[in-house]
């Protein structure tokens, strides 16, 4: 399965009240680092299929979700379970530590 596109309409439902942990990465278009993750994020969200749900949203088209987690810096990825953010890290990670924090 592809990333999912996280937006304020469904940030609730898939994210919130997700059975599973949910890697969320907030990106941009402009940004070299995010587009040097995407790949690397759509490479997870189909190894862990059924395991984790990954999410991305994009802090031009989303300000209100990136203001409400403080995302000063990007690409940002957070782990979250059960609704509570377990992880966080920011900048460009290679795969191996994308996993580390699940």
């Amino acid at each position: 399965m592809s990333a999912l596109t996280i937006t304020l309409d469904n940030f609730e439902e898939e994210v919130m009240n997700s059975d599973k942990p949910v890697l969320l990465d907030f990106w941009a278009g402009w940004c070299g680092p995010c587009r040097m993750l995407g790949p690397v994020i759509s490479e997870l969200a189909e190894e862990l299929d059924g395991k984790v749900k990954v999410g991305k949203i994009n802090v031009d088209e989303q300000p209100e979700l990136a203001s409400e987690f403080g995302v000063s810096g990007i690409p940002m990825v957070l782990v979250m379970k059960d609704g509570k953010i377990v992880n966080k890290s920011v900048g460009y990670r290679p795969k191996a530590d994308l996993l580390a924090l699940l």
